[in-house]
């Protein structure tokens, strides 16, 4: 009976021991990040059987679990995915927010000065200052846009630093996963089966911390070691295996990096941007395509777009000398990218049509063998719309237009069209003589002193097909009254008569045209409109102008194109496009910022879920120290007992 009872009690004792170091063990892990709690899992020894029955022969540990709950863990790891991303987002989005949202330091009142001065050389087209203050206004601007540009370049290259490091993260932490995959086997096995609780708390707050930089799914195999997948399903670590993350320059633009998997086998692989949608990698990926791109796309079409109205106009008009003028601004070229993995070696090389057409989108450029023809089929990668299938070069979309300079295709190519992305970057002045600027028109109307009559001719309206056939000669028209016609148009063009009604009419060079009064009369590129009733050999000029001195004419158009809607296919005016821009801006700012504060709180609160179960609690741990200290003292006092009836049977036997 004593020795029944001495290891009753010894097995008590071990009980109360082994409870007392996992509650010790908590304790001294209150602060240490993804501890779970460990609870010692107490049972029943077996009973032994006699003539008076089933007599107790104590307790003892089975195991020594963690409170732990798989299911919270994983919410868990996706909550803070989701606040990483979102937190990484918002950091970059309120950078360029904040870039184009000074009100005195932006874009937007330096267009408005640079306008303010072409207003002023066409009030004083003479003043060699006002000129002077249109080129430095011209100047500031283009110094502007340019910086803004830069600045958007750096934070792209932020991204990519930021994807290297994200890169080297998490080959660290899948290394370890896979390291801990293999020891938490081979202890299990060592232990019988005993799961080694801390090595599983380390290898889930891997997980938790690998998820917080990529979104990744978990799948627990039947051993007890982790799988983990990212991006659309690709495996990052089997078992005791992981794969290595590079960063690589983008196979279709090389001035990003790209994600690529070099899988266990070696193949390597990569990854679309699109397919990494959690943690701080997902977030610059995502502020990447969404934000950072379309909004320097837009600050180059804003810089094409004035620029080429500036320069037509310009174009349009004469300089002091009597010249026609030139470009003002540079014009940007789109830039064309063949794909690192295209078979063929076809070049292809961009050309703006049209600023005014261009959209703020990259463009995708597929060739397909259609029964030996080969299709090249241009897709508009902001809505992933196709804007047309073409057979041959050059072909034209959006203000664009793509040549083949040199190679062939292959089935499978593809191309990166980037219309805008160096509009800003490449965007100066190119006058730099205050004598250049073509602030007078080239052409001079007015009507003979003398006349009898009331007609009357307007000033010229001069358009880009002047520009073909500049006026040679000077122009005097005659009105003969009997045939109620105008001559003297140059004998090579053919006039157009334009009625107020919308009916035209063209005729042969060198032929009269009917005099309607309102009507207006076109010829090389010059309209001009008569009004009044002229009388019988009433003569009006449409003289080449020389000097344009006095004139500002060709300046006040200029500076009507400040009003136009030229941008986006006639959508916007200038500031307009740029108003929007900062409106499209702040509102994704502001909904990343409501978004990321939102899943905070929800991550908070799984968080405060999971600790529920799985944190310690020092009040609870310190009330357990007492009872199982207890329990110890009880036990001891047990074996304590047993002795004194063993030393009392000796005696007596003695």
């Amino acid at each position: 009976m004593s020795g029944s009872l001495f290891y009753t009690g010894l097995s008590g004792l071990s009980v109360a021991r082994t409870a007392l170091m996992t509650t010790a063990h908590n304790t001294a892990n209150v602060y240490t990040a993804g501890y779970s709690r460990q609870v010692a899992e107490v049972a029943t020894n077996g009973a032994v059987a006699t003539g008076s029955g089933y007599i107790g022969s104590g307790a003892g540990v089975t195991t020594v679990t963690r409170s732990y709950d798989r299911y919270l863990t994983a919410q868990l790891a996706s909550a803070q995915s989701t606040s990483a991303a979102l937190s990484a987002y918002g950091t970059q989005i309120d950078r360029i927010d904040s870039l184009l949202a000074d009100k005195t330091a932006g874009l937007s009142p330096l267009m408005q000065s640079f306008f303010t001065a072409v207003q002023g050389v066409a009030n004083t087209p003479a003043d060699s200052a006002a000129r002077q203050q249109l080129i430095s206004s011209a100047q500031s601007l283009a110094n502007k846009f340019r910086s803004t540009d830069q600045y958007l370049s750096d934070m792209n290259s932020s991204v990519n630093d930021q994807i290297v490091g994200s890169v080297d993260q998490i080959n660290t932490y899948s290394s370890k996963i896979a390291s801990l995959n293999q020891q938490i086997s081979m202890m299990t096995a060592v232990a019988g089966g005993q799961p080694p609780n801390d090595l599983l708390d380390q290898r889930d707050q891997l997980v938790s911390d690998l998820s917080q930089i990529v979104d990744v799914k978990v799948l627990q195999q039947d051993n007890g070691k982790y799988n983990v997948f990212i991006g659309s399903g690709q495996s990052l670590i089997v078992g005791d295996q992981a794969a290595t993350m590079k960063a690589v320059n983008s196979s279709a633009d090389p001035t990003r990096k790209a994600l690529a998997l070099v899988g266990i086998a070696g193949n390597v692989q990569e990854l679309n941007d699109s397919s990494i949608t959690g943690g701080s990698l997902g977030g610059v990926l995502g502020f990447r395509n969404e934000s950072l791109i379309p909004t320097q796309n837009a600050i180059g079409r804003l810089s094409m777009a004035l620029a080429g109205a500036v320069n037509d106009q310009q174009n349009l008009g004469v300089d002091l000398n009597g010249a026609l003028g030139q470009d003002f601004f540079t014009s940007a070229a789109p830039g064309v990218f063949s794909n690192a993995k295209n078979s063929g070696n076809l070049v292809l090389t961009g050309t703006v049509t049209n600023a005014g057409q261009l959209t703020t989108s990259d463009y995708s450029v597929q060739v397909k063998d259609v029964s030996g023809t080969l299709n090249y089929v241009v897709t508009r990668s902001a809505d992933n719309q196709s804007v047309g299938t073409y057979t041959s070069f050059p072909i034209t979309f959006d203000g664009v237009s793509l040549s083949a300079a040199s190679g062939t295709a292959q089935d499978g190519d593809t191309f990166l069209v980037q219309p805008t992305r160096y509009g800003a970057r490449d965007m100066d002045v190119l006058v730099k003589d205050p004598a250049n600027v073509a602030a007078a028109s080239p052409v001079i109307t007015g009507t003979t002193a003398g006349n009898q009559g009331t007609g009357a001719i307007t000033t010229a309206t001069i358009d880009a097909n002047y520009l073909a056939s500049p006026l040679a000669a000077n122009v005097t028209l005659s009105f003969n009254a009997a045939t109620n016609e105008l001559s003297g148009f140059p004998a090579t063009s053919a006039v157009t008569v334009k009625l107020a009604n919308g009916t035209s009419t063209t005729y042969a060079a060198g032929t009269p045209v009917p005099y309607t009064a309102s009507a207006s009369i076109s010829f090389d590129g010059i309209t001009v409109t008569m009004s009044g009733a002229p009388a019988q050999g009433d003569t009006f000029t449409i003289d080449k102008n020389s000097a344009g001195v006095s004139d500002g004419s060709n300046a006040l158009l200029m500076g009507a194109l400040q009003r136009q809607s030229l941008v986006g296919n006639g959508t916007a005016t200038f500031n307009g496009a740029y108003s929007q821009l900062v409106s499209e801006v702040g509102n994704k700012s502001m909904e990343i910022s409501t978004a990321s504060t939102t899943q905070d709180s929800v991550t908070s609160q799984i968080k405060a879920a999971q600790q529920s179960i799985s944190g310690v609690n020092q009040d609870e741990e310190t009330a357990n120290l007492l009872m199982y200290q207890q329990m110890y003292q009880a036990n001891a006092k047990v074996i304590q007992t047993a002795s004194t009836i063993f030393d009392a049977i000796l005696a007596i036997n003695g």
